[in-house]
């Protein structure tokens, strides 16, 4: 009977998420319930939650999550004094006089927006509120245009330096030297954020390939769904307007990301430099007052709100979850299973992508990770490529129908003409095209190694 106690311990979260609580009130409440419950009848030693000061300790002091704040503060600041609006008006113009030109543009600026934001459900709504009623104007087929701002906005998931793997990055770090430790090693090695972004790079960059690939495809094969943008009598696009949308938020992603990857800076060291640099941007461009400043301000504390929040409600929920002897129960499963290291990735990746329909990325992350983690890694899987896979993953089931986040979000601003069916057929094949990179990243792990070895040895 105590070893059902951790499973029913996940179903009463998520019978307490159905109820409409929030999700840092659940883990936390239904981890103490259990906790009170369980110390009465004897089952339950109630000396193990003298840890948790400790560990929310540790949480609010981690150098590395610090990083966070400082990275919703720079996207939102690109957002809100509409730097990226001019990116895509530039990009647009710069492309959309070519068939699927406009489709292009919209997938450049996600790629940057990912970067600098890093948050699916922004990017997915600035997309769709600026792009998509230009696209159907245009004369873009529906599904076309749905589908490839849907798809772009998940790339915030994959391409650094994003908040999702700033957070997948700490996890899987100390999973890591927790699966070291459980095995008799020491003296472990350690996984930096660093590592998994210069792991994320390739991988990111192959799938924005594949994206454009496909818009190309469909341009080139039915004209009529991705047309040339029709040029304004009296339009004249300037090269030196283009350049100055472009080249300023390129030149800051690329200082941000590449101080990370030459170990210049680490990476809350660069997000303070993002911070700054998108903020000296907005003054440059006569975009930044007190008004938009207080508008990022209370953005950037309300996001890293829920984020510690969440983390704070984690470490209650896996604190208990052990005390009850549930990473044993998930260590055994997982060494039974069939197929060995194989057949447990395959079902941890099956269950993080149905979790995905229903949870965020970051209570993936704290919750489940950290239980599976250690397991995974202590079978030998790369702690990089096993992080950058599981960040793939719930990018692909963030875009798949029908409960996919990016899809309620482009649903909730499309105009009311476009219907939801265009919508879910829209992601059809950037589903496919995402499954086809996983399929690539299990057959072929370097594309996910190569680069941190070669940087870090």
């Amino acid at each position: 009977m105590m070893e059902l106690i951790p499973i029913l311990m996940f179903l009463a979260v998520f019978a307490a998420l159905l109820a409409g609580y929030s999700v840092a009130l659940c883990l936390a409440g239904v981890a103490l319930a259990f906790a009170g419950l369980g110390a009465m009848v004897g089952v339950f030693d109630a000396r193990g939650l003298g840890f948790l000061p400790g560990r929310l300790f540790g949480i609010v002091t981690n150098q590395t999550l610090i990083a966070v704040p400082l990275f919703v503060f720079m996207g939102v600041m690109l957002e809100k004094t509409q730097i990226a609006e001019g990116l895509l008006r530039s990009l647009s113009a710069l492309m959309g006089r070519m068939p699927g030109g406009l489709g292009l543009a919209v997938i450049s600026v996600g790629m940057l927006m990912a970067a600098s934001t890093g948050i699916v459900g922004a990017t997915v709504v600035t997309l769709g509120l600026l792009s998509l009623p230009t696209m159907l104007h245009q004369g873009y087929d529906a599904k076309l245009a749905t589908g490839t701002i849907c798809a772009t906005g998940t790339l915030g998931q994959i391409i650094p330096p994003s908040i999702a793997l700033v957070l997948l990055g700490d996890v899987m770090s100390n999973a890591y030297q927790r699966a070291q430790l459980e095995q008799g090693i020491f003296a472990p090695d350690t996984v930096s954020v660093g590592d998994l972004f210069a792991g994320a790079i390739v991988p990111g960059l192959l799938l924005v390939g594949l994206y454009l690939a496909y818009t190309l495809f469909v341009a080139a094969r039915t004209p009529q769904r991705a047309p040339p943008a029709v040029e304004q009598p009296g339009e004249k696009v300037a090269i030196t307007s283009i350049l100055w949308g472009i080249l300023p938020p390129l030149v800051l992603i690329v200082a941000v990301l590449g101080s990370i990857l030459g170990g210049y800076a680490t990476p809350t060291e660069a997000a303070g430099v993002g911070a700054i640099g998108a903020s000296v941007l907005a003054a440059g461009a006569s975009r930044l007052n007190l008004k938009v400043l207080r508008e990022v301000c209370q953005s950037t504390l309300k996001t890293t709100a829920m984020v510690f929040f969440i983390l704070i409600g984690a470490s209650v929920f896996s604190l208990v979850f052990r005390g009850y002897g549930g990473d044993e129960l998930v260590h055994s499963a997982f060494v039974d299973m069939p197929g060995g290291v194989w057949g447990a990735f395959a079902t941890v990746m099956v269950v993080i992508f149905l979790l995905g329909f229903v949870l965020d990325f970051i209570e993936i992350t704290f919750v489940v990770v950290p239980i599976v983690g250690p397991v995974l890694l202590a079978m030998g899987l790369d702690p990089v490529w096993l992080g950058v896979i599981i960040a793939v993953n719930l990018q692909t089931s963030f875009l798949t129908p029908p409960f996919g986040f990016a899809l309620f979000y482009l649903r909730g601003v499309a105009p009311a003409h476009v219907a939801t069916t265009d919508i879910y057929s829209g992601v059809a094949p950037f589903v496919v095209l995402q499954l086809l990179l996983i399929g690539l990243l299990i057959a072929w792990p370097g594309l996910v190694t190569w680069l941190p070895d070669l940087l870090y040895g």
